[in-house]
Parts: structure tokens; sequence; C-alpha cells
């Protein structure tokens, strides 16, 4: 494929990345919201837990910003794009298994709240939450064929994939923990991500 195909490619797949990328960030935010519930019993929800929550999810973010961004450079293609998506998926799948596991463990060796809920974060969601994060700025790269328009692409992508972000809090919080138990919410949530990337690897052999 030359260059001129490849960029054509690129920018017909926008509407991929565009619903890949509220994707990412629904599940995001919703994982988030699980992992209070999944420390709860272990070391209650008071400001510390969610304080070392949300700073995991934010270093491991800003992790995932730094690869990803590093990652578009070389040759941005769809089929990698939907690489991070079944990686992700994976990422979570210790979630579901080994999640009580992996709290008695840490419970039973700390059990300070602060301490005990950061290092929990740390094996829980670090790893599929870089991930997710490597998707924005990779996003930005397929999308952006002209660097004048660059600024008004990276703009359009982090308002649909902060709306993916809200409304995955907003459904999380208010239906889904009520609905189904957090096993069947991370199950779904692997699922639509291997789905997602499956779609993009699809669609970007269907370009070759």
């Amino acid at each position: 494929m030359d260059a001129h195909s490849s960029t054509q490619s690129l920018r017909q797949a926008g509407w991929v990345v565009l619903l890949l990328a509220f994707t990412s960030g629904f599940i995001i935010m919703s994982v988030e919201l699980l992992g209070g519930r999944i420390l709860a019993p272990y070391f209650g929800s008071s400001i510390y837990v969610w304080g070392s929550i949300i700073s995991i999810f934010m270093v491991a973010l800003s992790v995932g910003y730094l690869i990803g961004g590093r990652l578009s450079v070389l040759s941005p293609n769809l089929g990698r794009y939907g690489l991070f998506f079944l990686l992700a998926a994976l990422g979570l799948l210790p979630i579901v298994f080994f999640a009580n596991q992996a709290m008695d463990a840490v419970f039973a060796a700390i059990d300070d709240p602060r301490y005990g809920s950061l290092l929990a974060s740390t094996l829980l969601f670090f790893i599929p939450t870089a991930i997710l994060g490597m998707i924005a700025p990779y996003s930005v790269r397929l999308m952006v064929n002209n660097t004048d328009h660059s600024g008004q692409v990276a703009g359009g992508l982090y308002f649909v994939s902060t709306l993916g972000s809200a409304l995955g809090t907003l459904l999380t919080s208010f239906y889904l923990v009520l609905w189904f138990d957090m096993n069947t919410i991370l199950l779904a949530m692997i699922t639509v991500l291997l789905l997602a990337g499956v779609l993009a690897i699809v669609l970007n052999r269907g370009r070759l």
C-alpha cells in the first residue's frame, strides 16, 4: 500500500476510531468505579481508598499516554490499534479470576487502608489501565493526516472519549452495579474489548 492509499484508509477509518475511543473511555471509568467495590470489603471506602484508586489510574493512564504516543509514530494502523483492545481485555481477566486471592494476600501483609489499598490498586488495575491509556494518543494519530487540523481532531477525539467516560460513570454507578455482580460486568467489558479489537483488525486487513 502506497503512502496516499494508507492516508486515505486511515481517513476512512475515522468512524471506527471514534467508536472505539468512546468505548475505551466508557470502560476506563467503569473499571475505576468497580475498583472501589472490589477494595471496599477489605479496606473500606474512605477517602484513603479512593485516593489510592484515583492516583493509580492517573499514573497508569499517564504511562499509557506516553507509550501510545511513541508507538503512534511507527506506521500507525488499525491492526495495531486493535491489539491494544485485545491486550486490555487480557489485562482485565486476572481481576475476574484472582481479585479475591490478591486482596486476601495484600490485606494479610498490609492492613493499613492507605498503603494496602495503594498496593492492591496497583496490582489489579495498573496494567490494564495503562494499556487502555495507549488508545487515546494512538487514536489521534490515526485520524490526523493534516497538521493544520490536528488540534481540532484531538479535541473531537477527547470529547468523544470523555463523553464515554461520563456515560460509563453514570451507567455503572446508577444501574450496572445494581443489576449485575462485578464479575458479570467485567466479563461484559472484556467481551466488548475483544469485539472492538477484532473489528479494528478485520477492517485493517480489509484495507491491505
